[in-house]
């Protein structure tokens, strides 16, 4: 992949954190925590999450039980 100039995110700082900036933090570290959320106007937002992409259906489930004529068929014998 390309990499391209100059649209790299700053990285976060403490003085940039929501908690920092309403003297809501009790930590007292250089660095950004675990729990570091950026201050913005519209107030605190929850962290994005990850999408759910839905796989197409590829018949059968891998985790499905097997059906009564399946065990049947193996108690049979």
């Amino acid at each position: 992949m390309a990499k391209r100039r100059g649209t790299q995110t700053p990285k976060p700082r403490c003085e940039d954190c929501f908690f920092r900036s309403h003297g809501l933090c009790a930590l007292e570290v250089a660095e950004p925590c675990p729990t570091y959320r950026p201050n913005a106007p519209e107030g605190l937002r929850p962290p994005s999450q990850m999408r759910f992409a839905f796989r197409q259906d590829r018949g059968r489930a891998p985790w499905a039980f097997p059906t009564a004529q399946d065990q049947a068929a193996l108690h049979a014998g």
